[in-house]
């Protein structure tokens, strides 16, 4: 946990602090910002609201990452809802943009009011660390493997970044990461794999749209995505914090994200909640060694997510144009260390280990059942086995 004593942000800045705002970023957005624009698209939005809602999304999660990072003097790192995106794309057929403004709006007051009330922290306060750090294990595995997947198809962009990064780990293990996305750019421009044509400098402009609101978009909308967004995103970003080290107020952060939520979403911030794979990009040791001068990371992620909001459609294609194969392999890489201390948490009490092994292996199955995510889901299996073995 951060100590209360004050910090200059200045003094804790690093340069690989940057780094890890910056793939932070470029994880985030270009692994699920299609989503976005689909689910736009099926609540009838055009091209000017479309930008708009990458105008509302950037902002709010640069606001909140700056802003509770900040006040926190940890790395809280915030994100937009992909299930609850992939929710809307299946899920608002029929309804007009107006009542789907609106059921973001109404979904964003429950989340603050989850929020400030403490019923949500009280909830999430029984998770033992065994389960939470199970859970984000099992999240991360994906990516992780990821790496070696794309060995099959862009070798040698893969191996020379992979060769890079244990270079650095031995000979500056707090630049690997750095030297790792150098590289692995320089390899991709050289074999013509960036494709940069289509950048453009564009501002996108925010677009007001008055909410309204039918039984239709309460049940259809709003009651679901608020669900989808507490449960397969909140409860994995407050595991991740937690299995991280880091004893955040979990009440006034999910508050806070929440009143950030309720003012954007007029504008298109259809769901803002904490981060959890992303968010550990921001929390390993390649960052700092002291866990304490961490949260520059997610200030710094704040900063690019603002860059997003501001330049939506610029940002959208600078992100495009890097090969899927360079993304992973940053991704799973940055992540080796987060995905390494997580199991050894996991199983490191006895007692916990099979309840902790059932969570990591439902969550990394990806099981999905009522549109919530295998996070959640691994976390209840994790807890059964626990009552069920504690009770024998």
């Amino acid at each position: 946990m951060a100590d209360s004593a004050p910090r200059s942000l200045l003094r804790d800045l690093s340069l690989p602090a940057v780094v890890a705002g910056f793939i932070t970023v470029l994880v985030g957005f270009a692994s699920s910002a299609v989503i976005v624009f689909q689910a736009a698209q099926a609540v009838g939005a055009g091209q000017a609201e479309i930008a708009s809602w990458m105008w509302a999304l950037g902002i709010g999660m640069g606001v909140t990452c700056i802003g509770l990072s900040l006040r926190y003097r940890m790395p809280v790192v915030t994100a937009w809802s992909t299930p609850g995106a992939a929710m809307l794309v299946v899920g608002s057929a029929a309804l007009p943009l107006s009542d789907a403004i609106g059921a973001f709006v109404l979904a964003a007051l429950m989340g603050t009011l989850a929020g400030f009330s403490g019923v949500f922290e009280k909830a999430m306060r029984r998770i033992p660390v065994s389960l939470a750090s199970g859970m984000l294990a099992g999240v991360l595995l994906r990516f992780g493997l990821d790496v070696f997947v794309s060995v099959g198809t862009q070798p040698l962009l893969v191996l020379a970044m992979f060769a890079t990064y244990l270079g650095g780990r031995r000979l500056a293990p707090r630049y690997a990461v750095i030297a790792t996305l150098l590289v692995g750019v320089a390899i991709a421009g050289s074999q013509g794999l960036m494709h940069m044509d289509q950048v453009q400098l564009q501002l996108a402009r925010p677009l007001f749209t008055l909410p309204t609101l039918s039984w239709a978009a309460v049940f259809g909308i709003a009651l679901p995505l608020f669900i989808v967004t507490m449960a397969s995103q909140n409860v994995p970003g407050v595991a991740v914090l937690k299995a991280s080290g880091y004893d955040a107020p979990i009440s006034p952060v999910v508050g806070w994200i929440g009143v950030a939520n309720t003012l954007l979403a007029p504008f298109g911030g259809y769901a803002l909640n904490l981060a959890a794979i992303t968010a550990a990009i921001c929390m390993g040791r390649d960052v700092h060694e002291d866990r304490a001068r961490r949260y520059p990371a997610a200030v710094s992620a704040g900063v690019f997510y603002i860059v997003i909001g501001l330049f939506g459609a610029t940002v959208a294609a600078v992100f495009a144009a890097f090969p899927r194969e360079l993304i992973a392999t940053l991704a799973g890489i940055a992540l080796l260390g987060t995905i390494g201390n997580s199991l050894a948490v996991a199983l490191k009490d006895e007692g916990e280990r099979e309840p902790a092994l059932v969570t990591f292996l439902v969550t990394a199955s990806g099981l999905s059942m009522a549109g919530i995510g295998s996070a959640f889901w691994g976390l209840v299996a994790g807890a059964v086995t626990l009552l069920a073995l504690r009770r024998r």
